[in-house]
């Protein structure tokens, strides 16, 4: 049998293991206790080209973290019960374990726990098995084979499902040769905090008060207001943050709620109110939209979702439709693809600032790590910690007064607490029936 190949055995294995209710965890057990998550694994041949321990087992565990506050994305019943999230955990033949997180959002993406889940365990997991962390260009390699997993349609097929693989991948690599992510991409670990903004979602402008409170309350001095698609509204909502807090960075960000007449508009209005970049004005194939919006030049235009590879970024650049990119690993696949982005950012002067899609404890880790090795120079969009309640790691990040810390250790530089995972899993099986 040759390398990375499955056996019979192995094969039987993983169709013993699939769960009778898809997206519960409902399935053979990923850790000793609970019977809780999923495991893919094969018995691999030994391979004496293989430049380091291959992927042999592939852990996956369906979870929904608390949440607290109102944010647009979580609102309805999926929603109100947690924040969606993929653990992953992928072992080596020599027992390393390396951990990694998908964050789908039903509201923001075409991704769902539900096929995020099923995306990983039946297609993407299978597809790294026996792959081989240490081997030249592994990150590439490993991304190539998700892609025959799941083939590209316009851009990175199942992006946010794989990021989790991503992470977990960087994080095993970076633990085998004892070195922080950031070493692997030939820069330091940041040793001084990050920025944070405090995301400003009011449904009335009575409660802009209340929430930018809030913010001051736990040391935030950087805001980002949720626009789209009234222009008159969000004149008012971005005046009343700027009388607030007259030295934020303000980020207005509409999750391409406009439509073209509307934006043009609202871009306008929003200059004038303070507001210092627009994201998404636009849903991502109003190619004419944003090219008008560029050329208006009222506001640094960023574009997100509908950037999935480098490639999105460099050919929606070409044509003239952003002038910067909002980052998110967790949207585009993971870190392979997030920092070559920003490095064509670099490249091309373009603006790139730090966004997330409402992060928890592990995807928050990995994108920390990546936005301070690459120096970020603005207040980054990462409200995991204004939104999410609970926290899974042994040891939990660094966020003080407004600030955050990227972990330093190997790898991503955290580990798991496993029986807080089993039970946060126990529960989320529990509430969804």
């Amino acid at each position: 049998m040759s390398a990375g190949r499955l056996s019979r055995r192995s094969l039987l294995k993983r169709a013993a293991i699939a769960p009778a209710v898809v997206g519960l965890g409902v399935a053979s057990c990923a850790a000793p206790g609970q019977g809780l998550g999923r495991t893919i694994e094969a018995d691999l041949a030994p391979d004496a080209d293989a430049a380091g321990p291959r992927i042999t087992r592939i852990d996956l565990w369906s979870l929904r973290y608390p949440m607290v506050g109102y944010f647009k994305f979580f609102a309805g019943a999926h929603g109100a019960a947690g924040r969606a999230a993929v653990m992953v955990r992928v072992t080596l033949e020599d027992g390393t374990v390396g951990w990694g997180q998908s964050v789908p959002i039903a509201k923001w993406s075409d991704e769902t726990l539900e096929t995020a889940t099923v995306a990983l365990a039946e297609y993407l997991a299978p597809a790294l098995l026996g792959h081989d962390v240490l081997g030249d260009e592994d990150f590439r390699r490993a991304h190539h084979k998700l892609d025959l997993a799941i083939a590209p349609g316009y851009s990175t097929g199942m992006p946010i499902a794989r990021a989790g693989l991503d992470l977990a991948l960087h994080d095993l690599k970076g633990k085998l040769l004892g070195v922080n992510v950031a070493q692997l991409w030939g820069k330091e670990p940041a040793t001084e905090p990050l920025e944070l903004s405090w995301t400003v979602n009011a449904r009335s402008i009575a409660e802009v008060s209340g929430l930018v409170g809030a913010g001051r309350a736990r040391g935030y001095r950087h805001f980002n207001i949720k626009v789209g698609p009234d222009p008159g509204y969000d004149e008012e909502l971005a005046l009343e943050v700027r009388r607030l807090a007259p030295d934020c960075f303000l980020w207005a960000d509409a999750n391409g709620g406009y439509d073209k007449s509307g934006a043009l508009v609202a871009a306008k209005l929003l200059a004038r109110a303070g507001v210092d970049v627009l994201e998404a004005p636009l849903r991502p194939n109003h190619i004419s939209g944003y090219r008008a919006l560029v050329l208006q030049g009222a506001l640094p235009i960023l574009m997100d979702e509908g950037v999935s590879s480098p490639l999105d970024a460099e050919e929606f650049h070409k044509i003239g439709m952003h002038t910067g990119l909002a980052m998110k690993p967790a949207r585009c696949g993971g870190l392979e693809s997030n920092r070559r982005q920003i490095e064509y950012c670099e490249k091309n002067d373009l603006l790139w600032l730090g966004s997330g899609l409402t992060d928890p404890d592990v995807s928050l880790a990995a994108t920390l790590c990546l936005y301070g090795a690459y120096g970020l120079q603005k207040p980054a969009a990462l409200n995991g910690p204004q939104f999410l309640t609970a926290d899974l790691l042994v040891e939990p990040l660094r966020i003080e007064a407004g600030r955050a810390w990227a972990p330093t250790g190997p790898g991503l530089g955290v580990d798991v607490d496993l029986a807080a995972l089993e039970d946060l899993a126990a529960r989320t099986a529990a509430e969804a029936g």
